[in-house]
């Protein structure tokens, strides 16, 4: 909901506030820039204004509500507001409360919040509160009995004041928060078509990061439909992202895969993820990535207790990053529905076929080194190379 005539949409952004001007700046600018690409991505016709701490984005009243929800995709973005913008003055901020409450007030209680930016407006954010919530009641007191409830209002009216304009709205459209996508280094995401890696993909992005999505691809081992379900994932998160190249490899894993089964038993699982790992450091490799991402979290599965999990990092000199690492299944399985990725992720992983009768949850470095492939590192490079790179967009 917005009031009448809003043409304008403030865009709140949270950790980028708490850097320095230089570096604030640099990342508002991102910002920016990846609202913008959202906007036109997703056909709003709207243009984006870079200001000091709360960019703004403005567009007909007809499209304002869809341009604050789109914006709200954006990495780094708190919230979004559609909000009508007037003069910052006493005078003209009550005549909009009082237009706004005759459009969008007809009962219950109500409240009015300000705050303003500096301290050069006449009126306290106190006062601003005192003769907007008058303005308000006067408005609709020939309508009904309007009444004042300053801790939980059926609807509150909203006034942001600075130095060049004062917006009037009454919602925020939450955003995912985190830094600008673009304001830290790319890593390679190894996706697998389950739930879980593709959220693990949506944090780094959310974070700043962008992404080089890589898929193994499992040969016999695979589900039905496996390698399409991570193709879909991908575009998924490829749609909060247009203006990032997001180029998705699929690498045949096959044969390393039904070699690894063919020469283990326990340990097979512990194997293979080093291999992925391997997989992951030739991408990086061949890109700027700087470390390698994945779904994996502590005890999901007997491959992810803390000492196997041990086992399977020192594959690689590069950072392995788990942004879901202490978050419960539950956790994990709501952010995929948010971000649209659940329905795709819902087939059962094809190396459930590819488990070991008897699970591994204490390994030895030592042991699994012993047990895996010698050449490794080897199968990793030539998988790469015969790696297929997926369209994802369109």
């Amino acid at each position: 909901m917005h009031p009448p005539g809003a043409e304008t949409v403030l865009v709140r952004y949270g950790d980028a506030s708490t850097k320095s001007h230089g570096v604030r700046h640099r990342m508002e600018t991102q910002l920016v820039e990846n609202v913008e690409a959202l906007l036109t991505d997703r056909a709003v016709d709207a243009r984006v204004e870079q200001h000091a701490t709360r960019p703004r984005i403005r567009a007909p009243t007809t499209q304002i509500q869809r341009a604050a929800e789109v914006a709200a995709d954006a990495f780094g973005v708190v919230s979004t507001s559609p909000a009508l913008s007037v003069q910052p003055n006493p005078d003209a901020i009550c005549d909009a409360l009082a237009d706004a409450a005759r459009a969008c007030y007809d009962g219950g209680t109500f409240a009015v919040e300000a705050r303003r930016a500096g301290d050069s407006f006449p009126l306290t954010s106190q006062e601003v509160q005192e003769v907007g919530g008058q303005a308000v009641w006067d408005a609709v007191a020939d309508a009904f009995e309007p009444a004042v409830d300053l801790t939980d209002p059926d609807l509150t009216f909203n006034v942001e004041i600075r130095a060049e304009e004062a917006f009037v709205f009454f919602e925020h459209v939450s955003g995912p928060g985190g830094l600008p996508l673009g304001t830290q280094a790319p890593v390679v995401a190894l996706v697998s078509g389950g739930i879980d890696s593709p959220v693990a993909a949506y944090e780094m992005l959310r974070r700043g990061s962008p992404i080089y999505p890589v898929y193994v691809d499992l040969g016999d081992y695979g589900g039905p439909d496996h390698r399409a379900r991570a193709t879909e994932t991908v575009r998924t998160l490829a749609r909060y992202a247009p203006n990032f190249e997001m180029p998705f490899r699929v690498v045949p894993g096959g044969e390393t895969v039904e070699h690894i089964a063919d020469s283990l038993d326990r340990g097979r699982m512990l194997a293979f993820r080093r291999f992925c790992l391997r997989v992951g450091e030739v991408v990086a490799s061949d890109t700027d990535a700087v470390g390698v991402a994945t779904g994996e979290a502590i005890g999901q599965k007997s491959s992810q207790t803390l000492r196997n999990l041990g086992t399977t990092d020192p594959v690689t000199e590069l950072p392995v990053f788990r942004p879901l690492l202490t978050m419960d299944k539950s956790e994990i399985t709501e952010r995929a529905r948010d971000i649209g990725t659940f329905d795709d992720s819902t087939i059962p992983a094809g190396c459930d076929r590819f488990a070991p009768a008897q699970a591994e949850t204490g390994a030895r470095l030592d042991d699994v080194r012993a047990a895996e492939p010698d050449d490794l590192a080897e199968r990793a490079r030539r998988a790469v190379e015969d790696a297929e790179l997926v369209e994802i967009r369109g």
